[in-house]
């Protein structure tokens, strides 16, 4: 299946997350979402970056719009991530890589000479109807909340005309 399109309807799936939450992205229709994809738990950067979601986290709730974190990590090592940085939102495990693929983040990828398979970190937010309305990829940490936050509160206020 091909990656979605800005503008076009995400495809649903099932997913596995943290708090024992099993559900479908159309679950979350009528609402904002952002998937923020992230490589690893308790790395540096994506501890950075899931602190600056969290921080920002009742701002993103004002704009009726969700969090979601999702890496490969298991659902027990995503849990001990999620307590020990204190993240209000679920952290999603996709061993299987079914989002990974459906969003396209894996990529072949380089350190210290080595190639391998990776996550790229990667951000979508997808409106109320399940749209597609912006994606990020390669995705630098520093300031990325932030800037992701505006974008959720401009789709609001367009959403209130």
């Amino acid at each position: 299946m091909p990656a979605p399109k800005i503008n076009r309807k995400i495809p649903n799936c099932e997913v596995q997350a943290t708090s024992g939450r099993s559900f479908k992205l159309s679950d979350l229709k009528g609402k904002k979402f952002v998937l923020y994809f992230y490589p690893r738990d308790s790395t540096p950067g994506c501890t950075t970056e899931g602190k600056d979601f969290s921080r920002l986290y009742d701002d993103f709730q004002k704009a009726d719009c969700e969090i979601l974190g999702v890496s490969r990590d298991s659902l027990q090592k995503h849990e001990n991530f999620k307590a020990k940085q204190g993240f209000p939102f679920e952290l999603i495990s996709d061993p299987h890589e079914t989002l990974c693929t459906l969003f396209d983040v894996i990529h072949e990828k380089n350190l210290y000479g080595k190639k391998y398979m990776g996550i790229v970190r990667s951000t979508f937010i997808v409106d109320e109807k399940g749209i597609l309305r912006k994606e990020y990829r390669e995705v630098k940490v520093k300031g990325h909340a932030d800037e992701v936050l505006e974008l959720v509160k401009k789709l609001k206020a367009q959403s209130l005309k």
